[in-house]
């Protein structure tokens, strides 16, 4: 049968990367935390990404030695890396009190749940000191001092302080999201975030569950270091990452598809721009360093501009009959009333290259209410784009305008 300390230690994950993912998070988040710093949930997660970077620089093997030879104490790594493990847990459950309450609670209640995380894990981090100070530890170890420990005096009940601490943290934070991930009406990307969160800490209970059963074997003479040694580190890594992304995806996500949207909104002005211009020739400048959402703005703010004195030309009886032959021709009201605009501009565009624009404009009763052509550019622009269905429609309404011509004749 293989060893399974053999097969974990070849999957190994440097603790570089989820202090490389962790601050990258950090770095994301940190203008709005800045910007909202009386937020007490943005500095909850600011918190938390700060401590989650620090806890992966600090428990690396080079950084716990380099500590130890700096400040002359062997294995003064241990309390401080216990405590940056503690703080995060009271960082994850304040977390939890600011999305639970809501940013506007300031009940008594909640004040009073604050004040318990805080000075409950002020004293379980006062209380790790005192028992470092009492044990008896003076062999260095970088990667398995908590199961060499597991039976010191002092030494093993600073283990079980802080491992039981950070469980506790973990249980009621991965609770909470999971409830919240059944929430109806949330997010897409905050859904797909909370998944990612809540994967994360599962993955810390995962990693506290394997140092306690390595502790606890100790205790009773076994030896099961493997999952202490082999099989929590790439847990804990792998947890980090999670946690990571699970902060920065409804973020970044949301950013990515407004830009998007955006950017899609643009391209789908193209054909009324195009159409437009032959108007007024001079488009929209190209700025170089324009923002996506300002080229967006320009764009529309050109071609209601040009639409605005063109509905003067507009035959308003033609847009009606227009309409009407699109929903004679099955298309929904929405699409109907696009492919009439469209088919009324392109008629006003031809007689305007006709007609000079005529020089008493106080006559509006035959014109139509230029308002909705103004706010839905972006729909007729998408029926610019499929000239098959405008020639039916402008064709129909032209038929069914010169049989209304002919019957109204003079015999």
């Amino acid at each position: 049968m293989p060893n399974p300390a053999g097969i974990l230690g070849e999957f190994y994950i440097s603790f570089w990367i989820p202090t490389a993912v962790l601050t990258t998070a950090l770095v994301i988040k940190l203008p709005s935390i800045i910007r909202l710093w009386r937020d007490p949930l943005l500095r909850a997660v600011g918190g938390l990404l700060l401590l989650g970077s620090a806890v992966f620089v600090f428990c690396t093997p080079s950084t716990i030695a380099a500590v130890n030879r700096w400040t002359g104490v062997p294995n003064i790594s241990a309390p401080w890396c216990y405590s940056l493990l503690t703080a995060l847990g009271a960082s994850c459950l304040l977390l939890i009190i600011a999305w639970r309450n809501g940013l506007s609670d300031r009940s008594a209640a909640t004040r009073r749940a604050i004040r318990w995380v805080i000075s409950g894990y002020s004293a379980v981090i006062a209380t790790l000191w005192l028992l470092f100070a009492l044990a008896d530890v003076p062999v260095e170890r970088l990667r398995d001092l908590d199961t060499y420990y597991a039976t010191t005096p002092y030494m093993r009940e600073e283990i079980l302080l802080y491992l039981v601490a950070h469980s506790l943290a973990c249980v009621i934070t991965s609770r909470l999201i999971w409830n919240w991930v059944r929430t109806e009406g949330l997010d897409a990307w905050l859904r797909s975030g909370l998944k990612l969160l809540g994967v994360g800490y599962v993955l810390n209970l995962i990693f506290d569950a394997a140092k306690l059963v390595a502790v606890a074997a100790r205790w009773s003479g076994a030896d099961l270091d493997w999952l202490s040694t082999d099989l929590a580190p790439p847990v804990a890594a792998l947890a980090a990452i999670n946690i990571a992304a699970g902060f920065i995806l409804p973020h970044v996500g949301q950013y990515l598809h407004d830009r998007w949207r955006v950017r899609i909104a643009h391209r789908e002005l193209r054909p009324l721009y195009q159409l437009t211009r032959t108007v007024h020739g001079d488009g929209v400048p190209f700025v170089l360093r324009a923002t996506p959402e300002l080229r967006l703005t320009r764009r529309e703010t050109f071609i209601r501009d040009v639409l605005l004195p063109l509905t003067r030309h507009i035959d308003a009886d033609l847009d009606r009959r227009a309409y009407d032959a699109a929903l004679a021709l099955g298309h929904p009201s929405e699409r109907a009333r696009a492919l009439a605009s469209a088919v009324s501009i392109l008629n006003a565009v031809d007689t305007r290259g006709r007609t000079p624009d005529p020089t008493d404009t106080t006559d509006t009763t035959d014109t139509p209410d230029p308002t909705h052509l103004l706010q839905e550019i972006g729909a007729v622009s998408r029926a610019l784009k499929h000239p098959e269905e405008i020639a039916a429609v402008r064709a129909r309404a032209t038929t069914r305008t010169r049989k209304i011509a002919v019957h109204e004749a003079p015999l």
